[in-house]
């Protein structure tokens, strides 16, 4: 795993000083401690951090080719780069090292961007092309690592695996987004299409960006896409064979590695199911590793040493507080752009453990999204079953009276949510599911927006993209169309974020074996009965695991990583919430109603309302602001 940098000028091959790339890798060190490369031409220049995984000696970036024509700084892991390589091989081309990043190169000369259909793995990687004169910036599927770019004033096309890299370049400005703010409150992070800086971007996932000289920046394209619009046929049996066998080939294939490896062990379904098939293909103990709270309600420690138990891993446990909020300001530091899943602070605390012991540490992430295992879907999809009983006249009529009237209850779970439960019924899913997905709602956000903000604005909102990712989804139902939008929005901008962040910042290489493209769109062509049953997400998945695991572990509620940030503003944060509402930041914004925030904080430590989330929302945004701008 990998940190990259890098300059490109569209319209005229101006010099490039190395020293400057030196500075956007230098702010990159925590990706990749083990070495650092400048390569600089006319016009270009690229960088690289390195943590070495494979090839340790061979693998030395930015790669070129013997004749300098090709040229590649690249980020990831492409699991498969044997069979790419011997189809190229085959083809004639003759490889210097037996590193995955010299089968980028060999490929672009063979197949140009439809090589990236034959790759299977996570990257982002920046290719130049001497002949062409050209600059090709891809991302994977999926978008486990991450890609951001700006044009500068002096027509330079900047790129860096993370914010600060641009950050680091002397003619970056730094312009906040109020826009990224909107969308920031709404959906808890900054989505791929938005960035809390004006000017930049980020690549998306699954799209290739193709700059040529004397041509002005295009828009990305996009090379891949999941696709829910087909059902898969044939006995249970059948499929629950072919569902293991994709995740016994994509465990497999993420364990090829020469450095020490291991995987993170929550106790849940996913991560329990990636160390039973790891266990399954070692000859060696499994090194697993599980955080554990200081409060029996949110720890898992108990499943977890359960499943190290079954398959004799070597299995490391640390306790945490459940008040470890001293992370804060290193999260800040980690994400740049504020981000308020507080998950973030325990999933630090397990990466930090995996690192005492391995370079490489396997995850369960990704079967939530594929499989419809989170909670919001079985809601979602009772909901619509509700919604197609009754015409949507009726149900404005008879659940938008009975939501704006029923009172407010946010504490309670959410079965017993009935206002929630009828506003959202008043709607159509496409507009009911992102406010359910989301943090702060629009009427909550509106109440903290300053007049001038709301006029700034002019009627965007965070979740109209989530409305219109679904309306326009490869999808044969609503919960197809649901799992769509996160897997394009939540996915990338959330989950994979947090994860990226936190293992690269302590230099720590996470793979996801269940967000194998083959193994997703395997599950994405499943029937809806087969995601969801009986009251159970990932249905499909637990009833093939169940000669592997437990049933307590395959059936047992979710959980995850919880974290009480409502009882901290309460308690121990409940001064700095307080301060929110006298930020001299926040009031030199103009964004927010600072009366109006005061009062939120007030009202969430005297147990009136339910505001945790967006106090952190608001104290991870002021943070954030701060260290880029002071």
């Amino acid at each position: 795993m990998c940190g990259i940098a890098g300059l490109y000028y569209p319209a005229l091959a101006k010099p490039v000083d190395p020293a400057r790339i030196v500075q956007m890798t230098d702010a990159l060190v925590h990706r990749g401690p083990d070495g650092s490369g400048v390569w600089t031409s006319a016009g270009v220049g690229l960088g690289h951090r390195r943590l070495a995984i494979i090839d340790l000696e061979g693998g030395i970036q930015p790669m070129a080719t013997p004749d300098q024509g090709l040229v590649v700084t690249y980020n990831g892991e492409i699991y498969n780069f044997r069979e790419v390589r011997a189809e190229l091989e085959a083809k004639g081309a003759r490889f210097a090292t037996d590193s995955d990043t010299e089968v980028l190169l060999h490929g672009w000369r063979a197949w140009g961007p439809r090589m990236l259909d034959r790759l299977n793995g996570m990257f982002a990687f920046a290719l130049y092309d001497a002949g062409a004169q050209s600059l090709f910036l891809a991302r994977d599927r999926f978008g486990v690592k991450p890609l951001h770019y700006a044009e500068l004033s002096d027509g330079a096309l900047a790129f860096a695996s993370e914010l600060k890299g641009l950050l680091a370049h002397p003619l970056f400005r730094r312009t906040p987004d109020f826009k990224a703010v909107e969308d920031y409150l709404g959906l808890g992070y900054v989505p791929d299409d938005s960035s809390i800086l004006a000017g930049v971007r980020k690549l998306p996932a699954g799209h290739f960006l193709l700059l040529e000289r004397g041509k002005p920046v295009p828009q990305p394209q996009r090379w891949w896409d999941i696709d829910f619009s087909q059902r898969a046929s044939g006995k249970l049996r059948d499929l629950e064979a072919e569902l293991i066998d994709l995740m016994r080939s994509a465990v497999r294939a993420r364990m090829i590695a020469d450095v020490p490896l291991g995987a993170f062990l929550s106790g849940g379904v996913d991560s329990s199911a990636v160390v039973a098939l790891m266990a399954e293909a070692s000859k060696a103990a499994v090194k697993t590793c599980t955080i554990g709270f200081d409060e029996a309600d949110h720890d898992e420690t108990g499943y977890a040493q359960m499943v190290a138990e079954r398959f004799a891993t070597a299995h490391r446990t640390r306790k945490v507080a459940a008040d470890d909020f001293a992370l804060i300001d290193t999260l800040v530091g980690a994400f740049d752009e504020p981000f308020a899943d507080a998950s973030a602070l325990p999933t630090y605390r397990v990466c930090e453990l995996a690192r005492e012991s391995v370079t490489v540490a396997l995850s369960g992430d990704g079967a939530d999204e594929a499989l419809a295992g989170y909670r919001r879907y079985r809601f979602f999809a009772a909901e619509e079953r509700a919604r197609a009983l009754l015409p949507q006249g009726l149900r404005e009529n008879v659940f938008g009276t009975l939501g704006r009237l029923y009172p407010k209850a946010d504490w309670a779970p959410r079965p017993f949510r009935a206002k929630t439960t009828f506003l959202a019924l008043a709607e159509g899913g496409e507009f009911a599911y992102p406010k359910a997905v989301g943090v702060t709602g629009p009427a909550l956000r509106n109440a903290l927006y300053s007049d001038a903000m709301k006029k700034a604005l002019a009627g965007h909102s965070a979740e109209q993209r989530y409305t219109d990712t679904m309306r326009q989804a490869p999808a044969r139902d609503a919960l197809d169309r649901a799992q769509y939008a996160d897997i394009r929005h939540w996915l990338p901008g959330d989950i994979l974020t947090k994860v990226d962040r936190t293992s690269m910042a302590v230099s720590l290489e996470a793979r996801e074996p269940l967000l194998d493209y083959r193994l997703v769109q395997f599950m994405a062509t499943l029937p809806p009965s087969l995601r969801i049953r009986a009251g159970q997400g990932k249905w499909l998945m637990k009833k093939a695991m169940e000669p592997y695991l437990p049933k307590d572990v395959l059936y047992r509620p979710k959980m995850g990583f919880v974290t009480p940030i409502s009882a901290w503003f309460r308690k121990a944060l409940a001064d700095e919430a307080a301060a929110l509402g006298r930020s001299k930041l926040l009031a030199s914004t103009g964004w927010f109603d600072l009366h109006a925030i005061e009062k939120l904080a007030a009202d969430h430590k005297a147990g009136r309302a339910e505001h945790g989330r967006t106090l952190w929302q608001l104290l991870m945004l002021e943070r954030s602001l701060n260290r880029m701008f002071g």
